[in-house]
């Protein structure tokens, strides 16, 4: 009853803050004002091709544009929600193996040179590692493998060229990992100075310190953005920056930070706030480097992906509200969660833990392992309570099938690259995905050749249905696809799914327009449309 009642109130709370956004958007947008929403660690840099983590994207996702972006007045990013951003618009070609986009005319980069078509495509040779130049890390590069070209049709127009049809590909350019880089700066001036089209440049980006964005007076929208700036101080203490916002100090808490616990703690103190709590498409996961003894042997792998206690995880770590599902977000937010019957025959997703991990004993046992001899490794993870916490658990987990983990803490601005290197043999990972769609998901975490494959999983043939489920256009034959497709990556134990986090966001009522999406926490951060009522 205590579980239902808190959830009525939540909702009622983001209705009533909601209604009362309403009302202060009708109004007039104010000019002037400097939003405040902390930032939660150090990131490793400003650019964004470069970076797997909102600790990037939020805080400098105001610097770029796209071509094309969601529609953040919209419940849900989807194709749906696509519109214009660098792009006035866009059309298929009649085999849909080409795109075109007509690009916004007098669009300034932040130094005054003009933005154009050749902009695009080296953007796009950037990122595909086509280019001159080279980025450090390349997490998605694997996502633009079917662009054969990009080819500037004049200043004003530029054509994708593909080899499949691929309609996710309009979608996959309006994520929040998908901005404009211009052809004339240097990928390491990206990473410290960086040069957008966005409405607000970067004014100051003191390491472990304060990130400051500036409005951008030359913005090629008219009117935008209202705010003169945002400010981000860089604290990595939750309980310091829960209480700095209940002070007031900040007008809105780091995106997914308020967890299920902190969210009661802020609503008896300030029960104005407005929350939006929920799923946010992103996984906490066990991840096991399968080309490291002795994990390079699949029975270790399943006995360890079956001592996974889900639900206990989900009480702990969310006091239930957490969603238990394969790669896809589930359903009702997801458009491809898997169906719970399905799931409940897949490898350690029994309801049965002492049966699951009654098996998972006896694969230890079969490999030498036992009361007397039991496997020591470290369990690595990032410096950041939402990756820490579920380690501990983990850890505990880990124990009952004679395995004996100890806590590797690693600072957030190296992790990506410790994992990307497959330097480590187990950890707990959390896996967030820009948009609910399989190729993202697909492509980007499990393809061979993907920087964000962080295991080493490799299955050629299954790769061959990730291109087979991207072309499909019937949604009905190509949901099932893709639940046979996560059926089997989890039957290989490619990336355990833990289960699909549901935190929160929270700001105070005069911070009218913003509106986060609920299937997806990292497109949502450009704030041109956002003011200060007050």
């Amino acid at each position: 009853m205590q579980r239902h009642t808190r959830l009525v109130f939540a909702s009622t709370l983001l209705l009533a803050g909601i209604a009362a956004g309403a009302i202060a958007q009708a109004q007039e947008p104010k000019r002037g004002g400097v939003l405040r929403m902390y930032q939660r660690d150090n990131p490793p840099s400003a650019s964004i091709h470069e970076g797997a983590t909102f600790s990037v994207n939020a805080p400098f996702m105001s610097v770029y544009n796209n071509l094309v972006r969601y529609d953040t007045t919209k419940a849900e990013d989807t194709l749906d929600t696509v519109i214009p951003d660098l792009a006035t618009k866009w059309s298929w070609s009649a085999d849909n193996k080409a795109l075109t986009f007509t690009l916004a005319p007098g669009v300034k980069w932040h130094d005054g040179k003009p933005f154009t078509s050749a902009d695009v495509k080296c953007t796009m040779d950037l990122v595909q590692g086509k280019a001159q130049d080279r980025l450090r890390t390349n997490p998605r590069k694997s996502l633009y493998d079917n662009v054969l070209e990009v080819v500037p049709n004049g200043p004003l127009e530029v054509t994708f060229k593909l080899g499949r049809p691929q309609p996710s590909l309009l979608a996959l350019l309006a994520s929040g990992y998908s901005p404009m880089y211009p052809c004339h700066v240097s990928a390491a001036q990206m990473r410290t100075n960086p040069i957008g089209t966005g409405p607000f440049k970067l004014a100051e980006f003191k390491q472990n310190e304060i990130i400051r964005l500036v409005r951008n007076p030359d913005y090629f929208k008219p009117g935008r953005p209202y705010l003169d700036g945002i400010e981000l101080p860089i604290i990595t203490n939750r309980s310091t920056a829960m209480l700095a916002f209940i002070a007031g100090k900040l007008d809105l808490t780091f995106p997914t930070e308020v967890t299920q616990q902190v969210y009661k703690d802020l609503m008896a103190q300030v029960p104005n706030a407005v929350c939006h709590m929920g799923p946010v498409n992103v996984s906490t996961n066990l991840i096991v480097n399968r080309d490291k003894p002795p994990f390079d042997n699949a029975d270790l792998r399943r006995a360890m992906a079956l001592t996974l206690d889900r639900k206990a995880f989900n009480t702990i770590i969310a006091e239930g509200q957490a969603k238990i599902g394969t790669t896809m977000l589930p359903k009702p937010e997801g458009d491809w969660g898997m169906p719970e019957a399905m799931m409940q025959t897949i490898v350690g997703y029994g309801p049965d833990v002492a049966k699951n991990r009654a098996e998972a004993r006896k694969l230890m046992e079969k490999n030498g392992y036992g009361p007397d001899k039991r496997l020591a490794v470290k369990i690595s993870t990032r410096n950041i309570a939402a990756y820490r916490d579920p380690a501990v658990i983990l850890i505990d987990h880990l124990k009952e099938i004679y395995i004996d983990g100890e806590l590797d803490i690693v600072e957030t601005g190296v992790w990506f690259g410790k994992v990307a290197r497959k330097d480590y043999s187990v950890g707990l990972n959390l896996t967030g995905n820009s948009i609910d769609d399989p190729d993202q998901s697909f492509f980007e975490n499990y393809s061979c050749n993907s920087q964000r494959n962080v295991t080493g999983y490799c299955n050629p043939e299954l790769e061959k249905q990730f291109v087979a489920q991207s072309q499909e256009t019937d949604i009905v034959k190509r949901r099932a696809m893709v639940w046979e497709i996560d059926r089997q990556l989890q039957e290989d134990v490619a990336r355990p799914i833990i289960l699909h986090n549901s935190s929160g966001t929270c700001w105070h009522p005069e911070v009218v327009g913003f509106r986060p999406a609920r299937n997806s926490s990292y497109n949502r951060y450009r704030f041109e449309n956002v003011w200060l009522n007050r």
